[in-house]
């Protein structure tokens, strides 16, 4: 077992600790005394983590923070003037530091001390000295585990904006097994000339244009929150006040349009330039109650919407011509003060496929 990691002695040499590829990440130490740094950065260079930064002067730590964004940080409890406590809120009040695990090393042993640390989002609790094999496999964890949250994060964002992420992955409630009813605002999109465009342009460069087309249409949808639900060949269905309540989801909706034709027209005119072909958006939208859900088989689930508000959408998407947005009367009831009036024509009410009463529908110029 290795010697504990003390101020008056040479750094212990380590054990065989299988890092497990996180050798590299940036380890931040904050510590008021620099032998203790010395040793511990010593030791954790033979374990194999290649990266570090510290300071001893603990009223330079978020500074330093800031400007490292350390992968995790070591920091010491009881120091003069500015405590490990005052760090620790320091970050709590930061959105990005906040996320930076952080393992506590501290002579302390009052369970209020590590309670307060905990409660103020420390990570991990080690007592000094400590035992360096010890603080090297805790910090393994700690990254593993920090990584893996990475991945959850980057695994959500295709879906969802992220400023929605976080809160998705610290309440997870949406994503439960059990069905939820909800009132949403629809909107899908649809790449007007497509079943053209796939007749004459080569399947490598129009692959490239599908790929074009759906990054700046999630672009906007993000933008103002929208929830991404599915891309089926050229056409993105987009959800509003879901996961989560959003009291202006009409206005966002409304605006995600808007902010998708205009993205659009930019794609539209190199598409012209280079392949001498027209392309166009058009757009369905309408709200109305949902389940929300997984929908699927034990092997494969997909976290949807169903309903008739969803099949009106994808009806009026249908309809739509390039550069116009058909709005269900009621949708439109939602968004009449913010749409020009020069831009809106009632259709009147239209009967759509699978729906047994017709409905009235706004069309409107993008």
């Amino acid at each position: 077992m290795s010697e504990p990691i003390k101020a008056d002695q040479e750094p212990p040499q380590s054990g065989s600790i299988d890092l497990g590829g996180l050798g590299d990440a940036l380890v931040a130490m904050v510590d008021d005394e620099p032998l203790v740094i010395e040793l511990t950065q010593a030791f954790l260079e033979a374990a194999g983590f290649s990266r570090f930064t510290s300071t001893s002067d603990p009223s330079t730590a978020i500074a330093m923070l800031r400007r490292e964004r350390p992968k995790v940080l070591l920091l010491d409890i009881n120091m003069p003037r500015v405590t490990g406590f005052d760090v620790l809120a320091g970050m709590q009040i930061d959105p990005v530091l906040k996320h930076i695990p952080t393992i506590v090393l501290t002579t302390a042993e009052d369970p209020e001390t590590k309670l307060r640390a905990l409660d103020l989002g420390a990570s991990d609790f080690l007592r000094k000295p400590v035992d360096p094999s010890e603080l090297a496999l805790r910090m393994r964890n700690t990254l593993s585990a920090a990584a893996y949250r990475e991945s959850i994060q980057k695994a959500f964002a295709r879906y969802v904006s992220p400023r929605l992420v976080e809160r998705i992955i610290n309440e997870a409630a949406p994503f439960g097994a059990k069905p939820q009813h909800a009132e949403v605002v629809v909107l899908f999109a649809d790449l007007r000339g497509f079943t053209h465009m796939t007749e004459v342009i080569d399947v490598e460069p129009l692959v490239d244009m599908l790929n074009e087309y759906f990054a700046v249409l999630t672009e906007a949808a993000y933008q103002f929150d929208g929830t991404i639900f599915n891309m089926a060949g050229d056409s993105l269905l987009v959800g509003f006040n879901v996961p989560f309540p959003q009291p202006n989801a009409a206005a966002r909706a409304w605006r995600t349009a808007m902010e998708m034709q205009l993205r659009f027209g930019a794609v539209a005119a190199r598409w012209r330039e280079r392949y001498s072909i027209t392309g166009g958006l058009g757009i369905g939208m309408c709200r109305g109650d949902a389940v929300i859900g997984n929908v699927g088989s034990p092997n494969f689930m997909s976290y949807t919407m169903i309903g008739n508000t969803v099949n009106i959408a994808a009806r009026l998407m249908e309809l739509a011509g390039a550069g116009e947005a058909l709005v269900s009367g009621e949708l439109f009831e939602s968004i009449r003060k913010q749409v020009p009036a020069g831009r809106v024509e009632s259709r009147g009410s239209i009967g759509l496929r699978g729906c047994t009463e017709a409905i009235p529908v706004f069309s409107i110029r993008l």
